[in-house]
């Protein structure tokens, strides 16, 4: 909203500063993590008067889980609120990859409240029904996947970029759409699925934007993607700003969901984060690549699907207990280590997702 301030500009002035990506980047990084310092503590504070018992906890868990009775959730709420905040406050509102993204965001942080809503006012761990929400996702997914191809450049749209392979193409037609479904849903449910220990989910989803928000600036950029052999999107720069006001909302409430934690994300965190994070993948079409830098949700969603599919054959499990965090906790991982060693697995892949921007 504020870049309409370089209408004032005469190109030396304050004004001009509000042209570049880089510094309302960094302004809406500032906005997001000032606002979830200010508004953190008062809004657990709202949500554990609330919700009095907090998110119920599965009785075939982890019994070290049990100490956590009480610890309200939808906390996803400071994040999801900073993050609107800043990037409705830095971003060009005349960008469509913009409101892609935002509407996915926030289409399916509203999925997750409704979900969270009801574990909570009734106390059970059902929430509601799978299928409602599996399809709700996949409305807002198409109508993501169309308009993003809508917008994207001739020759690009419906095609799918290749990392390493920059000369390489595959034209799927209309399949694209229920391609950009698949990353956008399954984004959203492997983050989910991943949110099961405190501390364990927020990071690698900070990790995993601002990995996709650099990926954003240099496709939107011809001088860098000209240098790299990358495909070339304009507009998709001010993405950034959006993964740059995640990454401070993130770092806010990590700083109240850090061990033990004081609130949990819950689903209204956790499935806005990770359609996000499809959602950019899509817009700028680096969905392969998504899937090396989240490679630890794709992890976690393939342990939960492994163990269903094999019970289901044999009766036998092949983890301990999915997903795969809590086959380390069973096996007497302290829930610190599995997160800091999760961690580190992320940024990891984060790096090795950036180096296919090199690699040709």
């Amino acid at each position: 909203m504020l870049y309409w301030l370089t209408e004032f500009s005469d190109g030396g002035d304050v004004f001009n500063l509000f042209r570049y990506i880089t510094f309302r980047a960094g302004m809406a990084f500032f906005t997001s993590l000032v606002f979830g310092f200010i508004f953190g503590k008062p809004l657990i504070n709202l949500l554990r008067r609330r919700q009095g018992k907090g998110q119920p906890i599965r009785d075939d868990g982890p019994q070290g889980h049990l100490a956590k009775v009480g610890t309200p959730t939808m906390g996803g709420l400071l994040i999801l609120s900073a993050l609107l905040f800043s990037t409705l406050l830095w971003a060009r509102l005349d960008n469509a990859y913009v409101w892609i993204v935002l509407g996915v965001t926030f289409s399916f942080g509203m999925i997750g409240f409704a979900d969270d809503y009801a574990k909570v006012s009734k106390q059970n761990t059902k929430g509601v029904s799978s299928r409602v929400r599996f399809g709700l996702g996949l409305i807002i997914a198409v109508l993501a996947t169309t308009a993003a191809a809508h917008y994207h450049p001739e020759g690009l749209s419906y095609n799918l970029a290749l990392p390493v392979f920059k000369n390489v193409l595959l034209d799927l037609g209309w399949f694209f759409v229920p391609f950009g479904m698949i990353v956008i849903v399954g984004a959203a449910n492997a983050v989910n699925l991943t949110d099961g220990l405190d501390g364990l989910a927020i990071m690698p989803v900070m990790i995993a934007a601002s990995t996709l928000g650099v990926i954003s600036y240099i496709v939107g950029n011809y001088n860098y993607t000209d240098y790299l052999g990358v495909h070339f999107i304009p507009g998709t720069g001010e993405l950034f700003i959006f993964t740059a006001a995640l990454f401070g909302g993130g770092l806010g409430f990590l700083w109240y969901n850090a061990p033990p934690a004081a609130v949990f994300m819950g689903d209204t965190g956790s499935l806005a984060l990770g359609g996000a994070l499809g959602a950019i993948a899509v817009c700028t079409k680096h969905e392969i690549v998504l899937a090396i830098v989240g490679g630890l949700f794709v992890v976690e969603a393939l342990s939960v699907i492994i163990q269903v599919l094999y019970f289901k054959r044999t009766g036998r499990r092949v983890f301990l207990m999915a997903p795969i965090h809590h086959h380390f906790e069973k096996k007497g991982w302290a829930e610190p280590q599995i997160v800091i060693r999760f961690w580190i697995i992320s940024l990891i892949l984060a790096l090795i997702g950036l180096a296919t921007l090199k690699l040709r």
